[in-house]
């Protein structure tokens, strides 16, 4: 299951009332930590808990934590601190050397379910909005209130930006578009999958897409069946539905605004494709990536879509898709004494 929060709040929204929840948030964090300021899992007390804050470190103990949430019908904050040898973070083995503060609060009717009831249905209508965690109440012991506001508001502490799943729409519905569903699924994106043709894109292929639509492309220069896409790609292997797909794409509100476009195939038959729909790249509402993807090497349609997807990712999370670093080995660390001692 992904561990955004729409599939976390799926989950819970029907068993809400059959046993008690409590949702656990990361208030703050210092120095390095797995998960940062935002990040929430929900726990019950059936030992189920849906979401990560860290790689399984601090999982166990905010269980336990919320064991005393219910008992006590309080919200609790709890540090951990891997800088502090004495702190509870020792003996969880937590790795990454940072503090992380977490705030669980108890979920029922009487606190309104903490507005999640209102953030669910922002989320499944794939709205942007900001949700208060009420820290303030939780420390008085007074009834919780958070909430769930439009726009954002200064004056408060513990307000995260929510932002829906990422929307992915792609044009093209052959065999080698299935594992790009496959990883988008994992990730938790939106999946938007067209294509014009009977015999392509059949729901019964792709049942990990959320929508599928089968029409003319013609038909779609209004349709508000489009999601808003975060990321596009097409991918018919034929020239002519191509261009009718980038002239879709340089038209339809929703598509404008996509912040990855990408196109398969090599870059002489992108200037077929372009040339068919009476375009030029610059007419494109942005940067076509064309050859798509990064080159991960590998030509298998599994890894083809590991390298859209990885290229999509980076654009969208403004990433630049670098590689992090190399470890130093004893080699180079080696040659640097040298160095340091003939210096």
């Amino acid at each position: 299951m992904s561990n955004r929060l729409a599939a976390l709040l799926a989950s819970w929204f029907p068993k809400k009332d059959s046993c008690q929840w409590a949702l656990a948030s990361i208030i703050e964090t210092q120095r390095s930590s797995y998960r940062k300021s935002g990040a929430m899992m929900l726990i019950n007390s059936l030992g189920k808990s849906y979401g990560l804050l860290s790689g399984g470190c601090l999982e166990a103990d905010l269980i336990r934590q919320a064991q005393k949430c219910w008992q006590r019908n309080t919200s609790i904050t709890v540090s951990y601190d891997m800088m502090d040898d004495s702190d509870i973070a020792w003996q969880l083995g937590i790795g990454c050397g940072g503090l992380v503060k977490v705030i669980v609060q108890p979920i029922n009717q009487d606190n309104n379910y903490l507005d999640l009831l209102t953030l669910k249905s922002q989320l499944d209508n794939r709205n942007a909005c900001f949700y208060h965690i009420d820290t303030f109440n939780a420390q008085a012991g007074s009834r919780i209130n958070n909430q769930v506001l439009s726009k954002a508001d200064n004056s408060l502490e513990s307000l995260i930006a929510i932002k829906p799943a990422p929307a992915l729409v792609i044009f093209g519905g052959g065999v080698d578009t299935q594992p790009l569903v496959k990883i988008a699924h994992t990730l938790g994106w939106f999946i938007c999958l067209i294509d014009c043709r009977t015999s392509y894109a059949r729901a019964a292929y792709f049942k990990d897409a959320d929508l599928v639509i089968n029409q003319d492309y013609a038909s779609l220069a209004q349709s508000l069946l489009l999601p808003k896409a975060d990321a596009i790609v097409i991918m018919h292997h034929n020239v002519s539905l191509d261009a009718h797909a980038l002239q879709l794409v340089k038209s339809q509100e929703n598509l404008t605004g996509a912040s990855y476009l990408g196109l398969l195939g090599p870059q002489h038959r992108t200037e077929q494709v372009l040339e068919k729909a009476q375009l030029n790249s610059t007419d494109l509402p942005n940067k076509l990536a064309n050859p798509i993807g990064f080159d991960l090497g590998g030509d298998l349609p599994e890894s083809i879509a590991l390298a859209i997807m990885s290229q999509a990712h980076a654009c969208i999370e403004q990433a630049s898709g670098k590689s992090l670093g190399y470890f130093p080995s004893q080699l180079s660390n080696s040659i640097k004494q040298v160095v340091n001692h003939a210096g």
